[in-house]
């Protein structure tokens, strides 16, 4: 027991001790944060009520890429003369047909077994693509202009001999490049050979200089793809995903789809494919000198560059030559004309002076003007009034 008490008095003591060394809470320590101590008062909530919402922006809406349609005779085009078409057109070798006027389509003819979602190859008519896309690099920058020599593109043109290291683009453009070709009329033609080769842009490039450049016209898909291959190489992208971003996708033209050499070059001058109504917007852009829903798509003074006569061409139905483009007169009233033309009877027709396009596809062998009749005898004669 006399051990037991002065343990439990030194306890005592050291609790005392502890207690008045613990020091009492100062009203000088800062509170803690109200969001995590106290609740929010209805003070906050309504400072919080007032504040100004921040603006939903709108997404951008998606241009309507659409074709809108009417009849004939809102736009001084004789409805009769299209009946009378269509019962043409019925026991011929055209597989569409389309005219669009005043920016409507105001007349469509599909064959047996084809309708507006069947895409049709275009030939030739393919240049005045690469033309147009041509025009496009120039506006942006990735081509200097049409003086520019193909060499700078295609620097392997650099080692080759003097007349072929002077080619500039404009020589493509208007087939004035001398290099030899047997494509336009009858007889012998290296199309299948060219078409054959392991690499279409050598083949070329290997042609003989028969003329000297700019001296002579002569119609040649070989300039038209060097085009192409130098197209590609200034943009760093395929004709066709440029195409796609410049051209075809901002004119609402999703059926294109573009052939190529064994190389991956697009092929420029020949391979395209696309819908009759594709093919009409590619017209109707050109029609309104290269704007599209506000945009300026091709340079204006390209547009008029190209579809201006560059040089003579050949002459005769076919007619005089721009960039890429033919030029003539059609019917009665020797409407001025530019077109797109492609072996077999393709045909892109714009002519200003109606603010009409019409497109053509067609399956004729043996005489790729059989189906220009139905243009001028039908078409440009059901036209009732006087023009622009």
């Amino acid at each position: 027991m006399k051990r037991f008490f002065p343990l439990l008095l030194a306890g005592i003591m050291v609790l005392t001790a502890c207690s008045a060394a613990a020091p009492a809470p100062s009203s000088s320590m800062s509170p803690a944060p109200a969001s995590e101590s106290e609740p929010a008062s209805k003070a906050d909530f309504e400072s919080e009520s007032q504040a100004e919402p921040e603006p939903v922006s709108e997404p951008e809406p998606e241009p309507d890429n659409s074709w809108q349609f009417d009849l004939p005779e809102n736009h001084q085009m004789d409805p009769a003369l299209f009946e009378s078409l269509h019962e043409a057109l019925a026991s011929s070798q055209v597989y569409a047909m389309l005219t669009a006027k005043d920016g409507v389509i105001i007349d469509e003819y599909y064959g047996e077994g084809v309708d507006e979602t069947s895409s049709f190859a275009l030939h030739s008519c393919s240049k005045s693509f690469t033309g147009a896309l041509i025009g496009i690099a120039i506006g942006q920058g990735a081509i200097g202009g049409v003086e520019d020599l193909l060499s700078d593109y295609l620097l392997q043109v650099s080692e080759l001999e003097e007349g072929k290291r002077s080619l500039t683009l404009r020589h493509l453009l208007t087939h004035t490049s001398g290099l030899e070709w047997y494509e336009w009329g009858g007889g012998y033609s290296n199309w299948s050979e060219f078409q054959s080769a392991e690499n279409w842009v050598e083949y070329i490039l290997g042609r003989r200089q028969v003329a000297a450049p700019g001296a002579l016209f002569n119609y040649s898909t070989g300039n038209t793809h060097l085009l192409a291959a130098a197209l590609e190489q200034a943009t760093g992208m395929s004709e066709m995903d440029y195409g796609r971003r410049y051209l075809f996708g901002p004119l609402g033209m999703e059926s294109v789809s573009w052939g190529t050499d064994p190389q991956g070059v697009t092929d420029g001058g020949n391979g395209i494919k696309m819908t009759a109504r594709d093919a009409a917007r590619f017209g109707q852009l050109f029609l309104q000198d290269g704007a599209w829903q506000g945009e300026q798509l091709v340079p204006a003074d390209w547009v008029q560059q190209s579809t201006g006569v560059q040089n003579p061409g050949p002459g005769g139905r076919t007619g005089q030559y721009g960039y890429q483009w033919w030029i003539r007169p059609f019917g009665e009233e020797n409407y001025d004309t530019y077109y797109a033309f492609g072996a077999w009877g393709q045909y892109i027709l714009i002519v200003p002076q109606l603010q009409l396009v019409t497109v053509i596809a067609s399956h004729y062998p043996s005489n790729s003007y059989a189906p220009l009749p139905y243009f001028t005898d039908y078409v440009l004669a059901a036209f009732e009034g006087e023009g622009e």
